[in-house]
């Protein structure tokens, strides 16, 4: 099949092969643009492959037999009706997708498929509570949350109310837990026809199900599979060994066709141990080296949610990395990768509301990287992306809305050195004019 649009012009096999299960809660979605929607119960126990193979998301993809468009898949939609290539086309057309169109529009729509991408959490469990992220997916973050309440911002973040209202509320890991029962019945039925998959978190390392998962691909190999792992490379080093060794087999043995870390880290020292509470970042640079010096074949993405916070020190975590990427690259490639995607929630820490003299900040940091992408160092697509983000932040729109995010801002930090500890003005000085500004609004 050349032409997607040849089955029907709302057509995706995302949602027929790819999936995020996030077991913490039984919420699933194929494709991280529409939402995510709660698997209930009582449907796992009539179908083990609901996690997938819900009933809404067989509806939707009735409608895309059917030439109608899903709302949920909106954000495609909008690109299409602009004239350009969305991401249907992009991910029907991967080796992951496209060889299984056939195979999809033979069979009925309620048919249940399995997936050949998956991305799947096993628990919230975390030792971090990074200043982006959700008590959902973050242990730490409920705990605080169900201490002190939200934060006194105007959208009250990390409230639980709509966490509640979604039935996103997780399972405590003590607890069991359905979804993670019925994925390992289903597990062994999909493995095999897998192309991709991920663990995603909480912190996997801390997760018993992470180990099962390795164990798993020892005792069963699946050449054609590439795997991909996130991890904050800060968990007791008992626990980190221990995952290395099994990697470290898997690799040696060619047990998969590849294993990539995904690690996260989008300013340098203490203002990332700020942004990313409970990180220690020495630690996590240490670790990111004893993991290439033990495994050769090992392979990192760093991944850089760019935010309000990274600015001051972004160039430094660069030139940390740098030096990493030159003591462990080979010959024919590196084997640091640094994605740059920038935040877009919450609102009151993103580059929209950064005062416009700091953008000599990020000039600067372009300009280290290009200079370093002779040598192979960086690449143009690492500098493409923060030129991205220094576009987005030059053309903020100063309007009543971006105030409203900059006055949350100063309730965020505030609330956050008084429950954690902090002091913001000393991790971050070069904002002290900016946090006067601010405060006055």
């Amino acid at each position: 099949m050349d032409d997607i649009n040849d089955i029907s012009p709302s057509f995706c096999a995302a949602k027929w092969k790819q999936v995020t299960m996030h077991l913490q809660n039984g919420h699933t979605h194929s494709c991280h643009h529409p939402t995510t929607h709660h698997v209930s119960v009582d449907e796992l126990k009539l179908n083990k492959t609901a996690l997938h193979n819900s009933e809404y998301k067989k509806k939707q993809r009735k409608l895309m037999l059917a030439g109608e468009r899903p709302s949920e898949c909106e954000y495609c939609w909008r690109v299409e009706d602009a004239g350009k290539s969305s991401d249907r086309h992009h991910k029907s057309n991967e080796p992951w997708a496209k060889p299984y169109i056939n195979d999809i529009i033979s069979k009925p729509w309620d048919d249940n498929s399995d997936p050949t991408y998956v991305e799947v959490s096993f628990g919230n469990t975390c030792n971090f509570k990074c200043s982006y992220c959700a008590p959902q997916f973050s242990s730490q973050w409920m705990e605080e949350i169900e201490k002190h309440g939200p934060y006194p911002t105007s959208s009250e973040f990390n409230s639980l109310y709509y966490i509640r209202q979604t039935n996103a509320m997780p399972i405590p890991n003590r607890e069991d837990n359905p979804y993670v029962d019925a994925f390992w019945e289903w597990f062994p039925d999909m493995y095999q026809s897998l192309h991709y998959f991920r663990v995603t978190g909480g912190e996997p390392l801390l997760n018993k199900n992470t180990n099962k998962l390795l164990d798993y691909i020892i005792a069963n190999p699946n050449p054609n599979l590439e795997v991909a792992i996130n991890s904050n490379m800060n968990v007791p080093r008992e626990l980190l060994e221990t995952f290395l060794d099994k990697i470290s087999i898997i690799l040696r043995e060619k047990k998969v066709k590849k294993i990539k870390i995904f690690t996260s880290c989008e300013a340098e020292g203490s203002q990332a141990e700020y942004i990313r509470y409970g990180m220690n970042y020495f630690q996590w640079l240490n670790n990111i080296r004893h993991a290439l010096e033990k495994i050769p074949e090992l392979e990192f993405t760093v991944m850089c949610t760019y935010n309000l916070l990274s600015i001051p020190s972004f160039k430094h975590m660069l030139e940390d990395l740098k030096q990493i990427i030159l003591d462990y690259r080979k010959p024919e490639h590196k084997r640091i990768i640094i994605d740059i995607p920038y935040l877009r929630y919450p609102e009151h820490q993103t580059v929209y509301i950064m005062e416009p003299e700091h953008l000599t900040y990020i000039e600067d940091q372009m300009e280290y990287i290009k200079d370093n992408i002779e040598d192979k160092v960086f690449s143009i697509l690492e500098l493409e992306k923060l030129h991205r983000i220094y576009t987005i932040a030059k053309n903020i729109i100063d309007d009543d809305v971006t105030k409203q995010h900059r006055k949350d801002f100063i309730k965020f930090v505030d609330a956050h050195d008084y429950r954690r500890g902090t002091n913001f003005l000393a991790t971050f000085p070069e904002y002290k004019e900016l946090y006067d500004k601010w405060s006055k609004l």
